[in-house]
């Protein structure tokens, strides 16, 4: 069958990573995927979630299928975090959701269902995106096209030409937007600015599918929902495409969700109906462990406490790492201006650097960047930070 057929290309930054894996330098530092590390460059599993752990362990007596949305604690422990205990949308009941596998495995059951009824819609990205956004709505079916969003030039937002895009395009469409720590430019909307696209939304009737991975990473539980609420208040259908990869270390668990918020509680129930019966023919149900870890830790104060000190630590690291980073390069005369990696919030940042530094830096020093400049903060240390700042500036004397 595959005599005649070439071998796909390698995932961009998965393939990175498998490179960066035979790397023989000692040195390496693996600045590509988009994993969180420790000081001592491991991803940890967090305190809370092994507590959380060996109490399902203790109380867990059957490995039956959960329910095809999943848990519904889980569900009800999503909603709390994306919009709020005290939200409207939670008591109206105009939200439905479902557990997924993964942030990757939420973003695809949203644009399978999407597909079913809006089968002549184009998805827009923002230029630019995560890579393999336009691979799970490609493979869905759907035309791709980008709207306007990072300025290399200014490294914030291009918003103008943005929204005077977001205003062009026609009410079939579904806009891709990243609530928070856009990837890869680390730069994000300010609230003035989300409240201008919330009601463009509104005013044009285009869909709104919000990509939800790093809530906490930028500013804080709340602050990171900002765009979530600013769409609530509209009463109109969005999707929120959310992931605990990041924010709880679930990686290897695949635990995400997609949440469905609709303008009325009879709407939200259909809504539920045809994201059962697209889950049903994807993978029926989904996996139980990693959504009854979190569960947990969302319905016990002490876990849930836990957590926040534990992700707050995580991104007052990465922080950290942003400041060191700039300043370890100022103090190295190295030319340009790299002080709005301090300003950009997530895991990462466009550093700037050209496409032949980057090949120079991982043939020459075995630091692996992706393509374009995109750096994972999480993956610098007090332990391998000068060596990447001495490196950066040897290759750009």
């Amino acid at each position: 069958m595959w005599k005649n057929i070439n071998a796909a290309p390698e995932d961009s930054i998965l393939g990175l990573t498998e490179a960066f894996r035979k790397e023989t330098n000692p040195r390496k530092v693996n600045l590509g995927v988009g994993v969180y590390k420790d000081d001592d460059g491991n991803t940890p599993i967090l305190h809370c979630v092994k507590a959380a752990e060996a109490i399902l362990l203790q109380k867990e007596r059957s490995k039956t299928y959960l329910p095809i949305s999943g848990d519904p604690s889980y569900a009800a422990g999503v909603q709390n975090l994306l919009f709020g205990e005290e939200s409207e949308v939670i008591a109206s009941y105009r939200a439905a959701t479902v557990h997924t596998p993964g942030g990757t495995g939420a973003l695809r059951v949203g644009a399978d269902l999407l597909k079913k009824f809006k089968p002549d819609a184009k998805v827009w990205v923002s230029a630019p995106t995560w890579a393999n956004h336009k691979g799970i709505f490609g493979s869905a079916g759907f035309p791709l096209d980008e709207y306007p969003y990072y300025n290399p030039v200014t490294k914030k937002v291009d918003f103008e030409k943005m929204l005077a895009c977001l205003e062009a395009i026609p009410e079939r469409d579904i806009v891709l937007l990243h609530a928070c720590c856009h990837n890869p430019s680390g730069v994000d909307l300010s609230a003035e600015q989300w409240q201008q696209v919330a009601q463009m939304s509104r005013q044009k009737g285009w869909t709104p599918f919000l990509d939800f991975a790093y809530q906490g990473l930028g500013q804080g539980i709340v602050e990171d929902r900002l765009a979530i609420a600013q769409f609530a208040l509209l009463r109109e259908d969005y999707f929120v495409a959310s992931s605990f990869s990041k924010n709880f270390g679930l990686y290897n668990e695949r635990t995400g969700a997609l949440t469905l918020v609709s303008p009325s509680p009879e709407e939200s129930k259909v809504a539920m109906s045809h994201l059962k019966s697209t889950v049903r023919v994807c993978y029926s149900n989904p996996p139980a462990h990693g959504g009854l870890v979190v569960a947990t830790i969302l319905n016990d104060p002490a876990l849930h406490a836990q957590w926040l000190g534990e992700l707050n630590g995580m991104r007052e690291r990465i922080v950290g790492m942003r400041a060191a980073l700039v300043d370890g390069l100022a103090k190295r005369g190295v030319r340009g201006d790299f002080s709005s990696i301090k300003e950009q919030r997530g895991m990462f940042s466009f550093s700037g650097i050209s496409d032949e530094t980057v090949a120079w830096l991982r043939d020459r020093k075995g630091i692996y960047v992706v393509g374009g400049g995109r750096i994972n903060l999480a993956g610098l240390s007090s332990k391998n930070i000068e060596y990447v700042c001495d490196s950066i500036a040897e290759a750009l004397k």
